[in-house]
């Protein structure tokens, strides 16, 4: 059975939080909010947990997943970054887009998808206050079930389908149901791989 808990979403109270990271840090799966849509979540060295992540997906080991960071010297831990690159990270997050950049030799195979790694930095206070508390990434995924087209947006709907799959659900109120912008930064350009939430405005690119 999963815990619940139901956190203020604009100043999520430090104590739910704390015992959020906790539960995390101890190999749990949990169901969080962003701020675009309610997310699956790990630890990135888990490998128990993130194996339930996949079965709740229905993706295989060739899926990118996504490293939710704090900020940008945390991303850069992770993945390799130049100055153009990091300006334009550092203008748009926090924010709903998740970025795919060549990941650091470091990172475990278990994130990344061949030699790139997914990272974002989410706008939702909830979710920055978990990462903050965790002090590390977490390895995360769109909470869309497997042969389904759209991410579940509410909380106790979560519950009532995944309580015994989970063991954590932070309810920070309605998210919506459009996913993060995704746009590959691997080559000179950026392209849009999947149009979300996020505007292109900042990137004068058109979705593929």
């Amino acid at each position: 059975m999963a815990q619940y808990l139901s956190v203020h979403p604009t100043h999520p109270q430090k104590r739910l939080i704390r015992l959020a990271a906790a539960t995390v840090k101890q190999g749990a799966l949990i169901a969080y909010p962003s701020d675009s849509c309610y997310a699956l979540g790990c630890h990135l060295g888990d490998a128990g947990a993130l194996e339930r992540l996949r079965r709740i997906r229905g993706i295989g080991e060739r899926h990118h997943l996504t490293l939710m960071c704090r900020d940008l010297s945390e991303i850069s831990a992770y993945a390799i970054v130049d100055d153009a690159r990091f300006r334009l990270l550092k203008s748009v997050t926090p924010g709903s887009y998740t970025f795919i950049l060549p990941a650091r030799r470091q990172v475990p195979r278990r994130a990344t998808n061949r030699k790139t790694i997914g990272v974002r930095i989410p706008g939702h206070p909830a979710a920055h206050a978990l990462l903050a508390e965790l002090d590390e990434p977490m390895l995360s995924t769109t909470l869309t079930l497997a042969g389904e087209i759209g991410p579940l947006a509410d909380a106790k709907e979560i519950r009532s389908r995944l309580e015994r799959q989970l063991d954590l659900i932070v309810d920070g109120g309605p998210c919506g149901t459009v996913p993060s912008t995704v746009i590959d930064l691997t080559q000179a350009e950026p392209r849009v791989l999947r149009l979300g939430k996020g505007s292109l405005t900042p990137f004068v690119v058109e979705p593929v």
